[in-house]
């Protein structure tokens, strides 16, 4: 059923199911995250990998807000769902990206069987600890759902207690504030933009509604969104390249300094290799933007475009541009994907900025699948989004880094982390209030 067509303050009022999952379907998850697993699958599926949930807005102890035996089911439950046999036929038959049979035959036949690893689950001084050992190509795949279940338990128990008119309310407060930014993009006559709110989304029900709004408000400045269940349902494009957990992950497994500074390049040939087109898409910042532009081998300039991660979006363009020209590229045949921290002001003004300059696309994330502070018809704060990741821990035994170019968003076991800005340096870090 259309999510236009579903009372969403009815259905959250009528909570009334033992166990209501938030996780139906394994392709609810980012689409980049299967085409990193054949690649993982295909070159690194003896490696082991954990992932770790780490609450960067510390202030909120999310294990007073949530409960732990309702935040176990749901993982519990998580791991019960298998792709059916409608979802692999899609995957099978479907053309992404413009390529036909982008997945192969020998990976589909193993993801066909494909379950979520087991976790583990404690709370310390109000947060909690959830971790996910294993071998990479299974732990990947639970960073999307895990942090889909947790922002969804989190909005359910913001709203529990809450009446029918006050759901109503808060709804179409939450509504008017998404549709009054859709008007705002349309004014921009080339606008290229996708949904990319998966990871900490109100919930299931809100992003596909939101999705539904954008078809509608935007028409073909949709492009489509990194939901590979809602680009399946709502006949869109599934869109998404590569995470950091690809140069995480082989920056851990380097053997001494030199293979470390060079580990970045290494995993993006590895990417090459299985994809090309618009898939060619660098993601910069995992070890700051700066080193990695002055190391980076001329090769990388010929890749379709760069996704600035980090760094506002007018700043990091700007540099990405300029390596460009000394590389003796024309920025106009390149692509920036902008994706962090988005909303309507900030797509509005890197889009004026860059307009004529390069090629554009935005990646809108938190801001649109969970923008729901101040809309309750009574104070809560628990309806504000946070700032929550899952990364990579470890791989193989060894500590797992990422430095970033905000210093506040780096992560990884402090000596690690000091022996990477050794390496990679710290030029142009610099340190900001983490956007969602």
């Amino acid at each position: 059923m259309s999510t236009s067509k579903t009372d969403i303050a009815r259905r959250v009022f009528n909570h009334t199911f033992k166990l209501d999952p938030i996780v139906r379907s394994l392709l609810d998850t980012d689409f980049y995250k299967l085409l990193m697993l054949q690649m993982i699958w295909g070159l690194y599926r003896d490696v082991d990998a954990t992932f770790s949930l780490t609450n960067r807005s510390k202030s909120v102890k999310l294990a007073e807000e949530i409960d732990i035996e309702e935040l176990r089911e749901q993982l519990d439950h998580a791991r019960t769902v298998r792709f059916t046999k409608k979802e692999m036929i899609w995957l099978a038959g479907n053309t992404f990206y413009g390529t036909k049979q982008i997945f192969s035959p020998q990976f589909l036949a193993w993801l066909e069987n494909f379950q979520l690893p087991e976790y583990e689950l404690t709370k310390r001084d109000g947060q909690f600890e959830l971790h996910f050992p294993g071998k990479w190509v299974e732990t990947t795949m639970w960073e999307i759902p895990a942090l889909a279940i947790i922002n969804e338990l989190r909005s359910r128990a913001a709203m529990k207690g809450m009446g029918r008119f006050a759901l109503d309310v808060l709804y179409a407060r939450a509504k008017a504030r998404t549709w009054e930014k859709v008007e705002r993009l349309k004014q921009l006559p080339n606008l290229k933009i996708s949904d990319f709110g998966t990871r900490r989304r109100h919930s299931f029900l809100w992003q596909r509604w939101c999705v539904e709004a954008l078809k509608e408000g935007l028409g073909d400045a949709l492009t489509g969104t990194s939901n590979v269940l809602l680009a399946m349902d709502t006949d869109l494009e599934a869109l998404g390249t590569n995470a950091h957990e690809l140069p995480m992950v082989a920056a851990a497994l380097a053997e001494g300094d030199e293979a470390l500074r060079m580990s970045p390049y290494a995993v993006l040939e590895d990417w090459q290799s299985y994809y090309g087109g618009n898939l060619l898409i660098v993601l910069p910042d995992a070890f700051g933007t700066a080193s990695f532009l002055e190391n980076a081998p001329d090769w990388v300039a010929d890749w379709t475009g760069f996704r600035p991660d980090s760094a506002p979006a007018i700043e990091g363009g700007e540099k990405i541009i300029q390596f460009w020209r000394e590389r003796g590229r024309d920025p106009r045949e390149k692509l920036l994907i902008f994706s962090d921290g988005l909303d309507a002001e900030t797509i509005e003004k890197a889009y004026k900025h860059f307009e004529g300059r390069v090629r554009m696309s935005f990646g809108w994330g938190t801001n649109l699948t969970n923008d729901f502070a101040g809309v309750a018809p009574v104070r809560n704060d628990q309806l504000t989004p946070i700032s929550l990741v899952i990364k990579v821990s470890s791989a193989n035994g060894r500590p797992a880094v990422k430095l970033s170019d905000n210093p506040a968003k780096a992560v990884g076991d402090p000596r690690e982390i000091e022996r990477y800005l050794r390496v990679f340096g710290a030029q142009e870090m610099v340190e900001q209030a983490v956007v969602v």
